[in-house]
This record gives structure tokens, sequence and C-alpha cells, in this order.
């Protein structure tokens, strides 16, 4: 008979929620790598125009904003161009909503996957945010031709200053606040289907409810409170203040957006962990 200490590595099922593991997660790193490179590979497959695509989208998205919410219903961009207010905008709603609709479907995307072979459920919701995180720097480009172009305009009011700094902040909450609720969002789904039906109308109301189309000042004031406890909300406020010096941004609000991620983290992966004991039964 062979004895367990013969083994290098001995899989058993976890006990406990909070037998979360995350050490094993890092150890197949590679494997991170290599489900990054599927993903940017089945994107690509087949297109004629490749990464130009996310290049092609977002300008459609800003120039449509731009004429239906600036030039026709004359909505309050804080005094800053159209097309750089609205970019600001839906770069970041874009790589949120982008990571938390493919983390909500892990289960029932790799269940073929899952049922065949061992190793952390974790490594495929995490690969999915890093290799939207390299479509996001695409189309980040433009916003940053955007606003090299506006700054040098005459009369330019926009003003990058040091809460520019908080960028790599504001990505790594955006990240794990999309994680943490995919996840989350995923471990339900796997026995209660219905539930994906309701992915798209909350990304929908938590979109208008986060400053995309207009400033948090536009906001009156008997409102405003409601919309703070959108902690998407402070991180675009934060994220346009720092690179164009039009906005509001206040510490608690940070902070808020900092407690509720990790909050949201921590729950995603014990309900994740969970789940992922029982979910081919289910799936």
């Amino acid at each position: 008979m062979i004895q367990e200490s013969n083994w290098t590595t001995v899989i058993t099922p976890k006990k406990s929620w909070f037998q979360l593991n995350l050490k094993e997660v890092w150890a197949y790193r590679d494997l991170i790598l290599i489900f990054i490179r599927r993903d940017l590979i089945a994107i690509y497959k087949q297109t004629i125009l490749g990464p130009i695509w996310f290049l092609l989208g977002p300008l459609f998205t800003v120039f449509s904003y731009t004429f239906l919410f600036s030039e026709v219903a004359h909505l309050s961009t804080d005094g800053l161009p159209g097309p750089l207010f609205y970019l600001a905008g839906t770069t970041l709603w874009g790589y949120f909503q982008s990571c938390f609709n493919g983390a909500s479907f892990t289960f029932q995307s790799n269940a073929g996957l899952f049922g065949k072979v061992y190793f952390p459920r974790l490594v495929s919701p995490i690969s999915m945010i890093v290799s939207n995180l390299l479509k996001f720097s695409i189309q980040l480009v433009v916003f940053f031709i955007f606003l090299i172009y506006y700054i040098y305009q005459p009369g330019s009011v926009i003003q990058p200053n040091k809460y520019a700094l908080f960028f790599p902040l504001i990505i790594l909450l955006l990240g794990g606040m999309a994680l943490g609720g995919g996840i989350i969002v995923s471990s339900f789904t796997t026995k209660y289907r219905d539930l994906t039906m309701l992915i798209g109308v909350f990304l929908t109301i938590l979109m208008y409810a986060s400053p995309i189309m207009y400033p948090l000042s536009a906001i009156p004031e008997l409102y405003k409170p409601i919309l703070e406890y959108n902690p998407i909300a402070h991180l675009i406020e934060l994220f346009r203040y720092g690179f164009t010096g039009r906005g509001e941004v206040h510490f608690y609000g940070i902070m808020y957006s900092v407690v509720f991620t990790v909050a949201v983290l921590l729950v995603g992966i014990v309900f994740f962990n969970r789940t992922e004991k029982t979910f081919m039964d289910t799936v």
C-alpha cells in the first residue's frame, strides 16, 4: 500500500468555508498565463481587424453619447469636452462590465474543463480579469490621445493633478470588485439559473447609477447621498478628476470603495470555494 507521504501533492475536499488556499492559486500562475493567451486568441481568431475592434467600440459609444447627451439633451459635462468626459467614464465602465460578466459565468463556461482535470477553480476568473486588463489598456490609449489633444487646445480647462497617481488603485479596485461580485453571482447561478436573466438588468441599473453620462455635480443634493452608495461612482469621479481636474473627490468615498471591494472579494471567494465542491451536480 502506498503511503500518503510518497505523494508530492494530495488533493482533498475543502472542509471549511474559510479554507481559501490562495497559496495554491499562486502555484498555478503558469496556468493563468495559458488561460490569458487562450482568451485573447479566441477573441481575435477569424476577425479581420483584430484588436482594432477594442478601439472602434468605445469610439462609436463615445460619439453617440456626445451627440445624444451633450448636443441633444444638453447634459452637463463639468465644462469638459464631450468626447473626453464620456471616454473617462465608458473606459472604466467597460473594464468593470467585461470582468463582471466573465466572472458571473465562470462555472457554466468552464463546466467541461472543471469536470475533467483538477486545478484551483479560482484560476479561471482571475485569468479573465487579467486578459480584460490587456483589452482595457488598448482602450486607455484612446483616452490618453484625446486627453493630450484637448490639453493643448487654446483655453483648455483640463488640469491633470496628483490624484492621477491613484490610477493603479482604481484599476485594482474595479477588478477586485468585478471579480468578487461576479463569482458570488456565479456561485448562485449554478443552482438558480434564473439569476442569469437578472445580470444584464443589474448592470444596466448600475451603469445609470454611475457618473458615466453625467457628473456627480449635476445630481440634486436630495439624491446625491443615494448615488454615493455606489462604490464605482467614486472611482470614476476620482479617475476623471485626476486626469482632467474636473469632478468631485472625497476621502470617505475612496475609503468606502476600498472597504467595499475587500469585503465583496472575501465573501465572493468564500462562496466560490463552497460552491466548487458540488457545482458539477447542479450545473
